[in-house]
């Protein structure tokens, strides 16, 4: 806004310019409008016509006082219209080229398919866990908005294997198709499931029983948005202490609290010893909710003091982030699965 009415500024001052010009001239030199215009003009411009009026001394100082006012007013309007354009159109084409190439080198990345509501959401999340991922959606002026923030945005149809490929699917971790239909969900799952095997793919569900459609489509989970609203809207009435609790566990304040899962890993001091020994709590400030042991599916929750902890063995955790990345340095953990509520 302060570059636009600079700009306004210097044009209004050009057109006074030659205003004051055109008057001067009519003055000094008794010349008509025409005239008078072309004498400002070629002076203005600087480039050193023959006059067509008899120049005396007044009319000389006049001509050397326009020429010096009007090559500064001439040299900042042109250069606020290169500035202009190259922060405009020519930077957004630098930035998007960039862009493109960044995303030609990613790995074990994230591909969220629609940056609608459900997609956008998604994006603060994964913008926040700072995990690489890369968005996909056909409307142009999101994808440029994605782009203005710092976030990798492909414009095209999710659907499509090309667009997928732009995404550098094969070397994906995880993809979530977000779409506003249960037709164009089931068809980049589809297409996304075989273009890479195993790929995470979680996916929208919008009506009663497309997630059968979808996980024979090829995802391994999916959300209603519409079932979740519902089920907390029932709970809020129905056991509104308990939601309040979460709510206070999980947004407390302008302090936020992840649920994380942190796998123990080779040459970890925590293995082979019992929970209690290793002062979870104590040392990360750490709420050790459950273990999942390495060769089994099953959590137990809220697990005993005398749990022997093994390598491999995944805890699961609730605390800030800062707390849960202490925790992963003791566990050696290098990974990051980011599980906030």
């Amino acid at each position: 806004m302060e570059k636009k009415s600079n700009l306004n500024f210097v044009i209004i001052l050009l057109i006074s310019l030659i205003g004051t010009g055109v008057i001067g001239y009519k003055i000094l030199l008794e010349l008509n409008f025409i005239d008078a215009l072309y004498m400002t003009v070629i002076t203005i411009s600087t480039v050193g016509y023959a006059e067509v009026g008899e120049m005396d001394t007044e009319a000389k100082l006049f001509s050397i006082i326009l020429i010096f006012i009007s090559l500064g007013t001439v040299g900042y309007l042109f250069s606020s219209i290169v500035s202009s354009f190259l922060e405009g159109d020519l930077r957004k084409a630098w930035r998007r080229r960039k862009m493109e190439q960044y995303i030609t080198k990613l790995n074990n990345h994230y591909i969220i398919c629609g940056a609608g509501e459900t997609g956008y959401n998604a994006i603060k999340q994964f913008k926040r866990s700072n995990e690489p991922f890369v968005v996909i959606d056909k409307d142009k002026n999101k994808i440029n908005e994605l782009i203005e923030n710092d976030i990798f945005g492909i414009c095209g149809d999710a659907t499509a294997e090309d667009t997928l490929k732009k995404a550098k699917i094969k070397n994906a971790k995880g993809l979530i198709s977000s779409l506003s239909t249960d037709a164009e969900n089931v068809y980049t799952v589809l297409t996304a499931r075989q273009m890479n095997k195993d790929l995470y793919i979680v996916s929208r569900a919008i009506n009663k029983h497309a997630d059968e459609k979808l996980k024979k489509a090829g995802a391994n989970n999916t959300i209603s948005p519409n079932e979740i609203g519902g089920t907390r809207m029932a709970a809020l009435m129905l056991r509104p202490t308990v939601i309040s609790f979460l709510d206070i566990m999980t947004r407390a304040g302008d302090v936020i609290l992840d649920l994380e899962d942190v796998v123990i890993s080779e040459n970890s001091s925590l293995i082979d010893k019992a929970l209690q020994e290793a002062k979870i709590p104590e040392k990360t400030g750490l709420i050790v909710l459950a273990i999942k042991k390495k060769d089994s599916e099953k959590l137990s929750f809220n697990p005993s003091s005398d749990e022997i902890l093994k390598e491999g063995d995944t805890m699961i955790v609730l605390g800030r982030e800062e707390q849960v990345n202490d925790l992963r340095e003791i566990a050696n953990d290098r990974g990051k699965r980011h599980l906030s509520i």
